[in-house]
């Protein structure tokens, strides 16, 4: 019996170092916003074709706050962030499969708008798309 505790510990000892040696890694490789004053362009690409540019100054580190401080995105707080629903006073319509894709540079954004950074210059298109 003594033998099977020892194992136990010991895995649970080798998970503990593994789960803070995964933790270090990601505080040292996640996305970082850069400080200071900057200006992103977003466009805005709504179902009809038609598009509303916006160009924003912020001081914000990452595209969420600097979308919020506009007050261009809102949606539901889900575990991986903002889920957003609602861009430039347009909702998505779930009854027809609409979603916001998010873009940069015409390449799709691969991190969530709470953890996209940005820097001075960047542009962002935000487009209405349908079909899941």
């Amino acid at each position: 019996m003594k033998s099977q505790n020892k194992k136990i510990a010991i895995a649970l000892a080798v998970l503990a170092v593994l789960a803070v040696i995964f933790g270090a890694v990601y505080f040292f490789n996640r996305p970082q916003g850069t400080a200071g004053e900057k200006t992103i362009e977003v466009a805005v690409i709504f179902g009809d074709g038609t598009a509303g540019n916006h160009t924003i100054k912020t001081s914000e580190e990452f595209l969420r706050g600097a979308l919020e401080q506009e007050k261009l995105i809102s949606g539901e707080e889900s575990q991986y962030g903002l889920f957003v629903k609602t861009v430039d006073g347009v909702t998505a319509d779930d009854s027809k499969q609409e979603w916001w894709f998010f873009s940069k540079d015409g390449q799709m954004l691969e991190t969530s708008v709470d953890s996209t950074p940005i820097a001075d210059g960047d542009h962002f298109e935000i487009t209405l798309t349908s079909g899941y």
